[in-house]
């Protein structure tokens, strides 16, 4: 199982067709750059982007990227066009969106959230026990919610003793329910 590339943003994207890879948090320094939390497994990717989707409260626009730095967790990056700290301040909080097409390539049983989203959940019998709900990444590996009717969330996690296979055009995933697990 892949730890998931991209988090989940607040429901006001479509995630499908679009994935957040940073938030901005603040403006750095006087020439318009901005410090970014990036929400993506690998921040060095943002070296290679040229544009990113910039999702304000009500509306969007593409920024061009000027430049790319980096500092502790954060990655700094300048706009063409955003070139002093007034151009910048108004967006703290903002995501950084790319289109799906820009996304990192995925390899073999790597999957994007927001195609794990949704997915009917069966036991190892085809017996179907939910849905998957969320994806709370964790520091050793994700856990993935089920929401089940009547019943308290199955957490479970994402390992290969627990997840068997993984269909998204198929609408579900396949998985074994260790013991102990439905106790919790």
């Amino acid at each position: 199982m892949r730890r998931s590339l991209f988090h989940l943003d607040n429901g006001e994207i479509d995630l499908t067709e679009r994935f957040q890879v940073g938030v901005i948090t603040t403006p750095h320094g006087l020439k318009g750059e901005v410090k970014v939390f990036p929400t993506t497994d690998d921040p060095g990717r943002f070296r290679v982007l040229r544009e990113l989707i910039l999702k304000e409260k009500k509306s969007e626009r593409v920024l061009k990227v000027r430049s790319v730095k980096f500092f502790k967790q954060f990655v700094i990056l300048g706009f063409e066009g955003l070139n002093r700290i007034e151009d910048v301040e108004q967006l703290r909080g903002c995501s950084l969106l790319v289109e799906r097409k820009d996304a990192v390539p995925l390899e073999e049983n790597e999957y994007y959230i927001a195609d794990l989203i949704g997915l009917s959940v069966r036991k190892e019998d085809g017996t179907e026990i939910g849905t998957l709900f969320e994806v709370l990444e964790t520091g050793a590996n994700d856990v993935y919610v089920v929401k089940r009717e009547g019943m308290k969330n199955l957490l479970l996690p994402a390992i290969s003793q627990c997840i068997l296979d993984v269909q998204p055009e198929q609408g579900f995933m396949t998985v074994h329910i260790m013991e102990g697990l439905e106790d919790l």
